[in-house]
């Protein structure tokens, strides 16, 4: 008997501010800008990513692609993506060992 697979997909699972938080900042921690790409494109994603796309003046699936894990969005879009989705980037100074 075979048994039958789904793939999860990420974007399903992001329910709450403090999971977009929590990713973000995990991806951020990276320092890993494919990664951090793609952590905000699921993000988006699980948000509504036409509707972003609509709002923010972009084709659809070019948001997709430039908030993919090989994208490269501009600092703009990254900006214009969180603050719509009601989020700012800030700045700390890094931990030292």
């Amino acid at each position: 008997m075979k048994e039958k697979t789904t793939v999860w997909d990420m974007a399903e699972n992001i329910n709450t501010k403090e999971d977009v938080i929590a990713y973000l900042e995990a991806a951020l921690e990276e320092n890993d800008t494919a990664l951090l790409f793609a952590v905000l494109g699921d993000i988006a994603r699980s948000k509504g990513i036409a509707q972003i796309a609509k709002e923010l003046n972009l084709a659809r699936e070019s948001l997709y692609r430039s908030l993919a894990h090989d994208g490269n969005p501009s600092f703009n879009t990254v900006v214009n993506v969180l603050d719509y989705l009601g989020y700012q980037l800030s700045i700390k100074q890094k931990a030292v060992a």
